[in-house]
């Protein structure tokens, strides 16, 4: 169920990423905190059009869960992963095959591309090497995902 949410929450914030047309919250301060790279959505570049693939990075840090994703408006494909998150490194593990990758992840503040962070992987086998993020993109928990739905079907 909750591998299921993580799709449909990372779907949804993937089509919202695409029809998101511009943007003008400017970055209050720099982070120098590792933990700007868990619950945050980061794509590589903002879609073009509908079939444009985006590359897509997530991690969920109450479930220690991420995802790494290609998607378009009409196809797309994810590999899940757990992870432990120790500084700025994460220990990677696909659940799929067992595959293992230590990823050194780099987050900060940044103005390129309109975007207002960037993410620096390096170490990892899937995906992309370099992710963008705006302010507004943070993702909530798990739990608190579920607790908005349970208010929704009230």
């Amino acid at each position: 169920m909750r591998k299921l949410l993580l799709i449909a929450v990372t779907a949804g914030v993937g089509f919202g990423a695409w029809r998101w047309h511009a943007h003008s919250v400017a970055v209050k301060s720099e982070p120098t905190d590792a933990k700007l790279v868990q619950n945050r959505l980061w794509i590589d570049h903002m879609p073009k059009n509908d079939r444009d693939t985006i590359q897509v990075f997530v991690t969920l840090s109450d479930e220690s869960l991420g995802v790494f994703q290609a998607t378009s408006g009409w196809k797309g494909q994810f590999e899940l992963f757990t992870y432990e998150a120790s500084g700025d490194e994460l220990r990677i593990v696909y659940g799929q095959n067992g595959d293992k990758d230590k990823v050194r992840a780099k987050a900060r503040a940044c103005k390129e591309g309109g975007m207002d962070f960037c993410l620096e992987l390096d170490g990892n086998s899937r995906g992309v090497k370099k992710y963008y993020s705006l302010e507004g993109w943070e993702l909530d928990s798990l739990a608190d995902e579920q607790a908005k739905v349970r208010a929704l079907s009230r």
